[in-house]
């Protein structure tokens, strides 16, 4: 995976409360690719994660939501977590910023709780996608297909179910970042 996102900046885009492992082993697996990969949050200075059942470690944010100019960023990436996108889900800013990217027709990565985002942005219509369980109705209600796999593209917007789908994730969201603009390519599933 050298290189392969080498000039790419990646915004990452978290609330307190996002599930740890959902974004460091991602995180990790694009700045590995050549990236860089900021961490965006309303939150100021430094984001607590969750770690799976108690508070995990807190993260430096790389720029504050306020300042985060979404066309300085080639794709964007959503970790789940119950609490993260149930917060940012309620600010406009956090809202239209990943409305941005598919506006813009940029490649989106999002896992596990983290398609509750698409959901508000209202860009899941159409689409094809995958998350936690407990947001398949939540997806489907949003005009969107819900599918129960380890990992699922639609047309440069990659999802994952949960943690243990991070592998699989990480090699699609790669590969999709990687194309680019998922606009010029012929609209797929895979």
């Amino acid at each position: 995976m050298t290189n392969q996102l080498a000039g790419k900046t990646i915004a990452i885009l978290v609330a307190e409360g996002f599930e740890q492992v959902e974004l460091t082993g991602p995180k990790q697996a694009l700045e590995q690719a050549g990236a860089r990969a900021e961490i965006i949050s309303p939150t100021e200075g430094r984001v607590k994660a969750w770690d799976m059942k108690s508070w995990g470690k807190e993260f430096d944010v790389d720029v504050s939501l306020a300042s985060a100019g979404p066309d300085r960023y080639d794709a964007l990436l959503l970790p789940g977590g119950v609490m993260n996108p149930d917060r940012l889900r309620i600010i406009p800013e956090a809202v239209r910023f990943v409305k941005h990217f598919f506006d813009r027709e940029k490649p989106v990565a999002a896992i596990c709780h983290g398609p509750w985002m698409l959901v508000e942005a209202g860009v899941v219509r159409g689409r094809t996608l995958t998350s936690w369980p407990s947001l398949k109705t939540d997806i489907r209600n949003a005009g969107g297909e819900w599918v129960d796999q380890e990992v699922c593209c639609d047309s440069g917007l990659v999802t994952s179910r949960k943690p243990a789908d991070i592998p699989a994730f990480n090699s699609r969201m790669i590969e999709e970042f990687s194309a680019g603009m998922p606009g010029i390519r012929q609209r797929r599933i895979a």
